[in-house]
């Protein structure tokens, strides 16, 4: 691990020289990158759609401020595209497509060469539609190039002593719908509330999928019992919100529950 590590600290030392622009979202993986490269030629960029909470952003804002990063926020509405709101499988592309076009003309703008995201080894084996826009625009994934996965980016992080090490991942709220269903923002806004509900009680991890008026509740599987525990108060704060059915999904937390 610490060969790749090496090899990727020196491509990226190379390559500020010309000007790097790092899509920041905010995970594990792009705020490792922001690390790696806080003393070089770098200016972060973070996309404010609908589909983030505001607890990501500010998350990026202190985390830039922490290092002293420039960071320039691009307010976007990705509900405005047809290919986007009506939620097809293939959705992360089109989203990928709209945001990155956007950094790639910040980077042109402002004279930085490359545009980099935090794409990881692991995610070049599982279904992620907005690669595709990535390799179209030129867009370099520097983890995916020296073969580093989550587990890697995980623990080169903590042997950094970088809080965010463990941080749970945070894919983006479109991912709580099922496939070719529209988008609404209303309904968005109400799986993050609920979520920040969920995690104010405990569970970190959690996902609140939205089946129409059915809610899908992911949580690690450690924290079944305790779920149960608290479940008269969980149906009581859900059901305010006129949702009919809460059900808790015995497959437990997992990566792209809606691509089966």
């Amino acid at each position: 691990m610490q060969n790749k590590f090496n090899q990727l600290n020196q491509d990226l030392e190379s390559m500020s020289e010309q000007g790097i622009c790092l899509a920041l979202s905010g995970g594990t993986d792009s705020s490792l990158l922001l690390y790696l490269l806080k003393d070089l030629n770098l200016t972060a960029v973070t996309f404010n759609s609908p589909f983030i909470t505001d607890e990501e952003i500010n998350f990026t804002v202190d985390l830039c401020k922490k290092y002293n990063v420039k960071q320039e926020i691009i307010n976007i509405n990705p509900l405005e595209d047809k290919n986007i709101i009506n939620n097809p499988k293939n959705r992360c592309y089109f989203c990928k497509r709209k945001f990155f076009t956007l950094l790639k003309e910040y980077a042109r703008k402002n004279n930085l060469k490359y545009s980099i995201d935090g794409t990881n080894y692991d995610d070049l084996n599982v279904l992620r539609p907005g690669i595709k826009a990535l390799n179209e625009l030129g867009i370099l994934s520097p983890f995916a190039k020296y073969g580093i996965n989550k587990k890697e980016i995980r623990e080169y992080a903590k042997k950094l002593d970088l809080d965010f090490y463990n941080k749970p991942s945070e894919p983006c709220s479109a991912t709580r719908f099922p496939y070719n269903t529209i988008l609404d923002v209303n309904k968005i806004k109400l799986v993050q509330k609920n979520e920040k509900y969920l995690k104010n009680l405990g569970f970190k991890s959690v996902r609140f999928r939205l089946h129409n008026d059915i809610a899908r509740i992911e949580i690690d599987k450690n924290y079944f019992e305790e779920f149960i525990d608290k479940k008269d108060d969980i149906i009581n704060n859900l059901k305010s919100d006129n949702i009919k059915y809460i059900t808790l999904d015995i497959e437990g937390i997992r990566t792209g529950s809606m691509d089966i």
